[in-house]
């Protein structure tokens, strides 16, 4: 009993003096590591009280509000750590990605600069001390140092594409032709690379050849809309109209706001008679755009030809009012003036064309333009209101490296299974899905138990502000009602409560140490869920720390041992199942994976989870079809997520 009470006093979030630092930091990275963000900078929060001259959690809090875009904060706190250690290599190139994407690339630059100090022969620094100096405009030097990286990673194909970058800048096409192939020799599966070898192409009217490389890059890089916008230009001027369409219908399902998508193709439905539809485009670039003239006339030009003449006149007029003597804008004024019976308007603009033609010092004839020429955005001669429209520069998306990019768990992901289903007393309910998780051992503690129900859930929610203190409020309650109960059977629910509690804020170790306690007093009541729980827990210890590299063979062992057990006492329990074939699955296993999978699937037919992860193990151990056939009737049960692998798999 003693060593029962001893376990049960320990407060994690209200007494600092009996936390163990480094284990409060280990809870934080955890929850970090989970995308618990805001978690995680509580955590991190409680060991600066305790401990400020501890670098660590000033960084790892910087790393959460980094995740955060709280780029400002998480640079604050990088300089804070730096101050308490100037020799960690992280802390600097943390910071100046933070700078960088402030847009303070001289503040970067000191950062890679400090950084490459202590840590010469790293590529990443390198890296995006050359992409600062771009930004910067400091070319020179950003060849000199693409040069030394050169030296010392003479295969690094992309030293090359910012080599071949900086050379575009300084309008030295030729050479920068020479290092985007040497970039594609040695690395033919950059989509962006093949992306700015079009563009080079497209600069030089080289249309047949800007569009093969176009196609390369969108093979590699599907989602991106500029290669869209960029090949349609290509075909428009090989005359493939129908493909140029196409392209930037596809440009504008992939990013809707995109200006130049919408501008270009309203011209080309005006160019094809789809004038209403060309009205719609138009319409949605002078929302974004309100006082774009050239959008303003074309849509004129259209609301002419379908007969609203007003709102022609309107639109004219706006553009007139800028541009007085454009006489091609007068003559379609007048015409709409005279179609309205308001002849003395239309003589008006009559004169004023005549008295232009007269006198070119008030304006020029005008040109019969092809339809081949293009302008840039920000040129604004009128004479140029039906030529398809470029960017005034070709921005580079810049791919700045680093351990921070991305998701935090997709650093070491090797496969991507639906998580275990788990306890939780918040309820994530899902959009598309009205599968609702039932067992009758959870149903049966929650109505002993109905105060505080327990939930069964799939994906750990990220708790808010509110749900945070409500565990933190709880947790406190609970550890008193459990000294106070001073053991028998009324701490056993307690402790299965609190366990939940603990998992819901990512302190698994904490958990695991009242589950462990639970099981140890008693081997049959609720011994199930507490097998169930405490298995959940030891996973995501697991998970974390094999992502620090940690050997995690034993305490996987203690997962299937745990996982085995409960499965023992509640033999009807799906969700037992599902979660020993994930952990199978996570072995590679995959023969008793599936025969878990089976088995859940027989129990709950509706488990999306069991069917979705079947049809991964499947794909993974080279069925294809049975993979796919499995991935559909997830779909089908609303786990959406199913057809973009299917669609993936079905490809290869």
């Amino acid at each position: 009993m003693r060593r029962i009470l001893y376990l049960l006093t320990f407060f994690p979030i209200l007494a600092f003096g009996q936390y163990n630092i480094d284990r409060l930091i280990m809870i934080g990275r955890s929850a970090l590591y989970y995308e618990d963000y805001v978690l995680s900078i509580q955590y991190f929060n409680q060991a600066i009280s305790a401990k400020p001259y501890l670098y660590e959690p000033w960084y790892f809090r910087g790393i959460a509000k980094y995740y955060l875009d709280d780029f400002r904060g998480a640079e604050s706190d990088c300089t804070e750590a730096i101050e308490r250690n100037p020799y960690v290599v992280g802390l600097y190139e943390l910071r100046g990605l933070c700078r960088i994407n402030q847009k303070k690339y001289g503040d970067a630059i000191i950062d890679y600069t400090r950084a490459l100090r202590y840590a010469p022969e790293s590529q990443n620094l390198w890296h995006n001390r050359i992409l600062c100096r771009i930004q910067e405009k400091d070319y020179e030097r950003g060849l000199a140092e693409v040069d030394t990286m050169l030296q010392h990673w003479p295969r690094y194909a992309r030293a090359y594409s910012m080599q071949a970058e900086i050379f575009l800048l300084k309008q030295d096409t030729t050479q920068a032709i020479t290092s985007l192939d040497k970039s594609l020799d040695l690395d033919p599966y950059d989509g962006n690379t093949w992306s700015a070898r079009a563009v080079v192409s497209l600069s030089r009217q080289e249309w047949k050849d800007g569009e093969r490389f176009l196609d390369k890059s969108i093979h590699l890089l599907p989602k991106h809309a500029g290669n869209y916008i960029n090949r349609a230009m290509a075909r428009y001027n090989q005359n493939n109209l129908r493909g140029a369409m196409a392209d930037y219908d596809t440009a504008l399902d992939l990013d809707p706001n995109n200006f130049l998508g919408h501008y270009n193709r309203g011209l080309l439905r005006a160019q094809v008679g789809d004038d209403n539809r060309g009205i719609e485009d138009f319409d949605f670039v002078l929302r974004l755009e309100p006082n774009n003239l050239m959008a303003l006339f074309n849509r004129a030009l259209l609301l002419e030809q379908t007969g609203n003449l007003r709102a022609a006149i309107r639109d004219y007029s706006k553009v007139i009012d800028e541009f007085p003597n454009f006489w091609f804008g007068l003559e379609h004024r007048a015409s709409c003036y005279r179609r309205l019976g308001n002849t003395r308007q239309a003589e008006l603009d009559e004169f004023r064309i005549l008295k232009a033609q007269m006198d070119k010092r008030y304006g020029k004839p005008q040109p019969r333009l092809s339809k081949k020429q293009m302008r840039r955005k920000s040129d604004t001669d009128p004479d140029k209101y039906n030529q398809l429209v470029v960017a005034d520069e070709q921005n580079v998306e810049h791919e700045y490296r680093s351990d921070y990019r991305g998701r935090v768990q997709n650093h070491r992901v090797e496969i991507a299974l639906q998580p275990m289903f788990s306890l939780s007393f918040v309820n994530v309910k899902s959009e598309v899905q009205n599968y609702i998780a039932f067992d009758r051992e959870v149903d049966a503690f929650n109505q002993q138990h109905p105060k505080h129900p327990l939930y069964i859930i799939g994906s750990q929610p990220n708790l808010g502000e509110s749900l945070m203190q409500r565990h933190f409020a709880f947790l406190d309650s609970i550890t008193t009602a459990i000294s106070e109960a001073k053991g028998g059977e009324k701490i056993k629910p307690m402790l299965i409560q609190r366990a939940v509690a603990y998992s819901g804020i990512q302190n698994f170790d904490s958990a695991i140490d009242d589950l462990s306690t639970l099981i140890q007093m008693d081997s049959t009541s609720n011994s199930a869920i507490a097998h169930w729980l405490r298995a959940v827990c030891q996973a995501r210890i697991n998970e974390f720390n094999a992502s620090q590299g940690t050997n995690i063979e034993l305490k996987s062992a203690n997962v299937l041992s745990d996982l085995s057990q409960a499965i023992l006492r509640a033999p009807n329990n799906a969700f037992l199942y599902y979660n020993r074939g994930n952990l199978f699955a996570q072995r590679k296993d995959y023969t008793r994976a599936i025969d878990d999978y089976n088995q859940a699937i027989k129990l709950d037919k509706n488990l999306a989870e069991a069917w979705y992860n079947r049809g991964l193990v499947h794909i993974y151990a080279n069925r294809l079809a049975e993979g796919i056939s499995d991935l559909s009737k997830a779909g089908e049960l609303g786990l959406y997520t199913a057809y973009s692998v299917i669609k993936k798999y079905r490809e290869k």
